[in-house]
């Protein structure tokens, strides 16, 4: 971090976001009388592959709205590259299949790009999950006439992180990440952390 801070290095942090109109945002109060609400009939998905720049928190990103497979990650590899040229390149990502495959380390190679996968888990060392709470919370409780205008709302809040919206995304992402230190683990999907939290650049 303290080298992509200094400009030695880039930094990016690469996730992928499903946004689901007329199903993941809905908004709730309480209330003595029923309340009807206008929501979109059906469904429909948004894919945002994306790749948070540490620094400047710009996010490159690739959509569809079909699935995400190994060919959306190497277009984004491309992508940074021709973005960072004449840096080296550091990509922290998860271990989902379409990303952990040689299918991706073979052309991430070639482009003299990094892989740093995080453990299981551990979503606390992917900044980008913050840009994705931010967004879900920029849709949650306003209702969308179309698929076009609730793309098109996502793709505005995600460009501005940059922007218009920097202030708020400095503000998610901060100089260090939190790391747990000798984690034991108590069952297959539960840890304990007897030592407690530290936090580390």
């Amino acid at each position: 971090m303290e080298k992509a801070a200094s400009g030695d290095t880039a930094l990016l942090s690469l996730g992928a976001s499903h946004f689901v109109m007329g199903c993941d945002f809905l908004g709730h109060i309480y209330g003595k009388t029923q309340q009807l609400v206008r929501t979109f009939s059906g469904r429909q998905r948004y894919n945002v592959p994306g790749a948070l720049d540490y620094v400047s928190k710009k996010v490159h990103t690739i959509t569809n709205d079909a699935y995400i497979t190994a060919a959306e990650v190497c277009a984004m590899l491309r992508q940074i590259a021709s973005e960072y040229k004449g840096l080296p390149v550091h990509l922290v990502l998860d271990n989902a299949g379409y990303q952990k495959c040689a299918a991706v380390q073979e052309p991430a190679e070639k482009l003299d790009t990094s892989l740093e996968y995080i453990p299981p888990y551990s979503p606390n060392l992917n900044l980008i999950e913050h840009i994705r709470k931010f967004v879900k919370g920029e849709l949650r409780s306003k209702y969308y006439s179309d698929f076009a205008n609730f793309r098109k709302k996502i793709d505005s809040a995600i460009c501005n992180t940059s922007g218009s919206n920097k202030t708020k995304t400095d503000k998610l992402i901060g100089k260090g990440v939190q790391l747990y230190h000798d984690i034991r683990a108590v069952d297959n999907n539960t840890f304990s952390c007897p030592e407690g939290i530290n936090n580390a650049v």
